[in-house]
Order: structure tokens, then C-alpha cells, then sequence
């Protein structure tokens, strides 16, 4: 079995689960006994100070939000660029941290750009593949600049994406155009 860790999950137009509709998750690790990962395009209505203020003594002043990981409650996950407070590597330059201290030392700090997640997305041994294998899902190879898009342009930007990476090969072209409706 290919581990999928570092690969975009991204959710078929038609996927009947409400909880990812249109939705694109990182998969943080993947082996025989299931999957886990976060969703990158769920913004929650909640700061990481609003939250920081509830669980720790110290003031966090980030006003960016608390992302949705999925709905599988869970610690929090922060995904960024920081080896020293990193944990696990999930793709060249992007590290995950659970530990609250290095949760602690990430949000306090102004010099690395990070995302937080709340909960996370998570599969039986097998349920991955099949949800993929009966095309629930298409999968590409994350960047990490995917992680740090906008969580609003986050799907169609990935299903362009995949789109010609599946077309391209079938053109023979050196390249694509943007907008293929131009021609």
C-alpha cells in the first residue's frame, strides 16, 4: 500500500457526506490501520486568542480563526513552517505540532505563518481507499502553498488543478491554457 501522507483529498461535487461538501483535506498520516488528516477549507467563526484566552494563562493576540479539521473531535493541530516547533514533517517545509507546548510557543510568535485545527477527519483500515476507489474523492500531491490558500478559492483552485493534471497528458501540449473556453 502507498502511503498518501502530504496528498490533497479533494471532495467529488456529488460526495454525500455533508461534512466535507466541496471540501479539500491534507491527509497527516495513512498507513494499514487508517487515515487521518485535516480539512484546509473550513473556517470556523472562532480566534485562536478567543481560544488561547480559555485554555492557557498566557494572551495570544492572533486574530486569525480556528479552522474545522473534521468532524472527529481531537486535539488541536497546527500545520506551519517551523522545524523547531515541529513535530511531524508532512511535506518539505511543513511541520504538525500537538504538543501544547509547542502549540503555545507557534501561536505567541509573529515571524512563522501557521494554521490551527480543531478536530480532525479520520478513516477505518480500508475506508480511505474505498471512498476513493468508488470516486468519492480525487487526490494530487499537496504543495505547501495549498495549506495557506484561502479557504474560500481552496476547491476550485485544486480541482483546476487536478483537472490538468489528468487532461495535460492526453494533449500532448507543452502547456494548457487557464481557461480552455477561450479556444
Amino acid at each position: 500500500m502507498e502511503s498518501l501522507v502530504g496528498h490533497l483529498l479533494i471532495a467529488i461535487p456529488e460526495l454525500p457526506d455533508s461534512n466535507f461538501f466541496r471540501s479539500v483535506a491534507l491527509l497527516l498520516q495513512h498507513s494499514e490501520e487508517g487515515a487521518s488528516g485535516v480539512i484546509l477549507n473550513r473556517p470556523s467563526n472562532i480566534s485562536v486568542a478567543k481560544v488561547w484566552d480559555e485554555i492557557s494563562a498566557e494572551t495570544c493576540n492572533s486574530d486569525q480563526t480556528v479552522n474545522v479539521g473534521g468532524p472527529v473531535e481531537g486535539p488541536l493541530i497546527a500545520l506551519h513552517p517551523s522545524m523547531a516547533m515541529g513535530e511531524v514533517q508532512i511535506l518539505p517545509g511543513l511541520f504538525m505540532s500537538l504538543s501544547r507546548e509547542n502549540l503555545n510557543q507557534l501561536v505567541m510568535q509573529e515571524t512563522h505563518e501557521f494554521r490551527v485545527y480543531s478536530g480532525y477527519a479520520g478513516w477505518a483500515p480500508q475506508q480511505l481507499e474505498s471512498e476513493i476507489e468508488r470516486g468519492g474523492w480525487l487526490t494530487m500531491k499537496a504543495q505547501y502553498e495549498h495549506v495557506f490558500e484561502s479557504p474560500d478559492e481552496l476547491w476550485k483552485k485544486v480541482c483546476a488543478e487536478v483537472g490538468h493534471e489528468i487532461m495535460f497528458p492526453h494533449f500532448g501540449f507543452k502547456s494548457l491554457p487557464s481557461d480552455p473556453s477561450i479556444n
